[in-house]
């Protein structure tokens, strides 16, 4: 792991990921979780403040930097977090062990995004949810031109970043249906803001 990575990246990902947009939609969609809960790319904790303190939450992330970062805040918060340095695609739990999952802005960094989400299908109970926000490929012609053509920077800078991914195909290659699902720009430069929200469950 280069400098950048472990001293710059985790850093600007944190002040990337509270813009007042995205605050918005975890406010929204993070309430929801019920149970045990599992959340993949836990990240710098930004989703924490907003669980329902009855929640257990286990949380994945592959970068000890942002976990750091993410303990701090489920202290503060009082929020029950078992971390676990691990990315997406080998989850080390049993098969049906959670009753909900929370992703948010974290299907675009995994290297593998149709294995993880194949994982997350193993660990969830047949009556569970995902509960996502994603950002992804835009429907708009001219955007996501720029989105391809820019893409292989961007993912250099952004720590494995994807601009363009085809988030309701990836959930619907992994065998999951969409309950409820908005998709639109948010505050942002288009190439970046085109989000998909809302909860998925097994098909």
């Amino acid at each position: 792991m280069g400098i950048y990575e472990k001293y710059f990246l985790p850093k600007l990902l944190n002040l990337a990921m509270k813009a007042p947009a995205m605050k918005a939609i975890r406010k929204k969609i993070v309430p929801l979780a019920e149970g045990n809960v599992l959340e993949v790319g836990i990240g710098s904790g930004l989703n924490l403040p907003f669980y329902d303190k009855s929640v257990k939450v286990t949380g994945l992330d592959p970068s000890l930097e942002l976990q750091v970062m993410a303990q701090k805040v489920a202290a503060r918060e009082g929020v029950n977090v078992d971390f676990i340095s691990v990315g997406g695609e080998e989850i080390p739990a049993e098969d049906n062990s959670f009753d909900s999952v929370v992703m948010t802005w974290t299907l675009c960094t995994i290297p593998d995004p149709i294995t993880a989400l194949s994982e997350i299908r193993r660990v969830l109970k047949p009556n569970g949810k995902i509960l996502f926000a994603e950002h992804g490929e835009a429907p708009d012609a001219n955007v996501a031109k720029w989105q391809a053509r820019l893409n292989p920077y961007w993912n250099v800078i952004g720590g494995g970043c994807n601009l363009n991914r085809r988030v309701t195909e990836l959930y619907e290659g992994a065998a999951f249906t969409f309950d409820d699902i908005e998709k639109g720009y948010i505050e942002g430069p288009k190439i970046a803001t085109y989000t998909y929200r809302g909860i998925a469950s097994i098909a």
